[in-house]
């Protein structure tokens, strides 16, 4: 009987006429007595950095590559004590502009010192901060600041004008922006037009003072208002407060702890994934608790690698993209090598692999092949990485393996949302029957699946499935103005996330499907198009997908972003000419990858009517200028509809041999 990680606290609940039948209650193993609370006296995340400043001064804490002619230099450092005391000034300065606790401030721009420290002026002053997104476009920086009202903004550089261009929209709340470094003279004369007040970054920071009184702080006061930015509908503002933030933080702390080890100020963190967002918001909180240092890259992926291997951080969580990328990039490493390099490599890697299956520890599986084999791949990533999470989307599972065997560090997949403060579900790093799952809860939270009798989920069958539900410590208070909404997720104390979960024998999660992406074709067969997408993605010969289908049509067309070295390695062994736009239109090479996809499909047991009858080859990426996808890199279908609306209906012309 292999190891259970969960511990029943509650057993199932029947179906009724008014609700579906829910599955018994489980906590972690490492929660079984009970869930994690704050300790007496925690009231703020604000104590988490004020604490760090005191014990590690002197410690660097933000960093960022210095830019020179266009060159990036080495990274360079504020101090723990600089960022606090920049920190402090800044938000007397907030208040010296009539704003009190629990008012509203912006925070708009790509992830830099800057950004953490306009986050810690708010925290200190118990100002709630909103994150203004980099991604939604102008109507969304409107729409939020209007919404949560809004009456200051520190705004990057470069995001000033997108803010003067709504101003006339918005000066009803917004009266003062400062900027992350400098603004101009024209900018300020156009936005005092409109009544409000700028300042740059230095001239704001002489505004304030370092011996303010700081206002008491609450478990239950507002610490930040988080906009998500959802697949359908206008952006919902999420309430989090003190409590539920600071209780994130230490569960973090508390699971590395028990399965791993705990962060040190000997630690350093990379930082890429938009701080707007709570999965890397709620890392830094984690880092800055521990003291440790945070290093920001440039803001541009093409030098991700490159920013990474200047900083060497021991720690970075990422998005199954980035990781897809790494893999890709070892994979042509190796396969350009000799053959006995590969063979070594795949010997190394069975061996690994073999142990990691049996139990052993990653850094006990074969530490002689770690330094022999495995070392230029850590290297890869700076020579010192040793935890690596991955959240925001599935990971496949033959990336997991791949770099939980070669990178000589844990990887753990997890899952969350901003209701639940980022991450609610681990997998630990050193189990490794947790691959392909999103693990266990963390401390602080229970969870049950609820059954979905519509989509043919059942929370009480052998194989347990259904929506997953979260109740604790760890959930956001509502959302802002919008009680309706709430009601709708917020049912009993239990947060009803939308995410189909199944439960393995190990008490591990896997997310099998979304609520609400299924639709039923004209035959009357359902479709988990997700699912679907992610069997398709594993052909390597495409990087993106978007199957459609609905229930006037009796089959599934796609529009599918190629791999452009595929497509053209193809076309030269097809003596076809062209370049990488005109090769998408040519009908042949459209059949080799609508082939090559339904090959894939039926390798992984898609069925019949899940197979794809046509598809368009789209050369340029899904991206966030066009609204096709969120900025978590999940799709927006109903955008995608509309933007490939006559593409789509081509598709179904085709495919039924109606010439148009």
């Amino acid at each position: 009987m292999s190891a259970v990680y969960t511990v029943k606290v509650e057993e199932s609940r029947p179906a009724t006429d008014q609700k579906p039948s829910a599955g018994p209650v489980y906590r972690s193993i490492y929660a079984k007595d009970g869930l994690l609370d704050l300790p007496a006296g925690l009231e703020s995340p604000w104590q988490f950095f004020s604490d760090s400043a005191k014990r590690y001064p002197s410690n660097p804490m933000l960093g960022r590559r210095q830019i020179t002619d266009s060159k990036a230099g080495p990274y360079v450092w504020l101090t723990y004590q600089e960022a606090y005391d920049a920190s402090i000034r800044m938000g007397s300065a907030m208040r010296s502009r009539g704003l009190n606790p629990g008012d509203r401030c912006g925070i708009y721009g790509s992830n830099c010192p800057e950004w953490i420290i306009a986050m810690e002026a708010c925290n200190s002053q118990s100002i709630t901060y909103v994150p203004l997104y980099d991604t939604l476009g102008a109507t969304a920086v409107e729409f939020i600041i209007n919404h949560a009202e809004v009456s200051i903004a520190f705004v990057q550089e470069n995001k000033i004008p997108a803010v003067l261009s709504c101003l006339p929209r918005c000066s009803t709340n917004l009266k003062t922006i400062i900027s992350f470094s400098r603004i101009s003279s024209t900018q300020k004369q156009e936005a005092e037009e409109l009544g409000v007040c700028c300042f740059s970054w230095e001239e704001f920071s002489q505004l304030g003072s370092l011996n303010y009184k700081l206002p008491p702080k609450q478990k239950t006061d507002i610490c930040t208002i988080m906009y998500t930015s959802g697949t359908t509908g206008e952006p919902k503002g999420v309430i989090l407060t003190n409590g539920a933030i600071a209780a994130q933080v230490l569960s973090i702390d508390h699971i590395l702890l028990l399965t791993d080890k705990v962060a040190t100020e000997e630690d350093s963190f990379f930082s890429f994934l938009p701080l707007a967002h709570i999965y890397d918001q709620t890392m830094e909180s984690y880092f800055i608790y521990k003291g440790s240092s945070i290093g920001f890259w440039r803001g541009d992926i093409r030098f991700l690698m490159e920013d990474i291997q200047e900083l060497k951080p021991t720690a970075f969580c990422g998005v199954p993209r980035v990781y897809d990328r790494i893999y890709t990039g070892i994979n042509s490493k190796m396969s350009s090598g000799g053959a006995l390099q590969k063979i070594l490599f795949q010997y190394a890697y069975n061996y690994k692999l073999g142990n990691l299956e049996k139990g052993l520890a990653q850094d006990k599986a074969a530490p002689l092949l770690d330094r022999l084999i495995f070392d230029k791949i850590k290297q890869g990533l700076g020579g010192r990485i040793r935890i690596m999470l991955s959240g925001a989307a599935p990971l496949s599972g033959h990336v997991e393996e791949f770099l939980r065997v070669t990178s000589c560090s844990t990887l753990s997949q997890g899952y969350g949302l901003t209701e639940s403060i980022g991450g609610c579900l681990t997998s630990i790093g050193d189990v490794f029957s947790m691959v392909g799952t999103v693990g266990v809860p963390m401390t602080t939270i229970e969870v049950r699946l609820e059954s979905v009798p519509e989509m043919g989920y059942d929370a009480l069958s052998s194989v347990p499935r259904g929506e997953i539900c979260l109740r604790g410590k760890t959930l956001f208070s509502g959302y802002h103005k919008r009680q309706d909404l709430t009601e709708d997720v917020l049912v009993d104390g239990w947060f009803h996330t939308g995410d189909i979960g199944e439960l393995q024998p190990n008490g591990a999660m896997k997310i099998i499907d979304r609520k609400k992406n299924i639709f039923k074709l004209s035959q009357g067969e359902y479709v988990a198009v997700e699912n679907i997408e992610s069997t398709y993605l594993r052909c390597p010969l495409i990087t993106s997908i978007w199957v459609y289908g609905n229930s006037f049509e009796s089959f599934l067309v796609a529009v599918v972003v190629p791999d452009k070295k595929a497509v053209e390695d193809w076309a030269v062994n097809h003596n076809v000419t062209g370049d990488f736009n005109s090769l998408c239109e040519n009908l042949k090479a459209r059949k080799y990858i609508l082939d090559e996809l339904n090959s894939t499909g039926r390798k992984h047991q898609l069925r019949g009517f899940e197979m794809l009858k046509a598809v368009h080859l789209e050369p340029n990426p899904f991206d966030m200028e066009r609204d096709l996808i969120t900025p978590t890199f999940k799709l927006k279908r109903q955008q995608l509809l509309k933007y490939y609306k006559d593409t789509v209906d081509q598709l179904y012309s085709e495919a039924k041999g109606i010439r148009v």
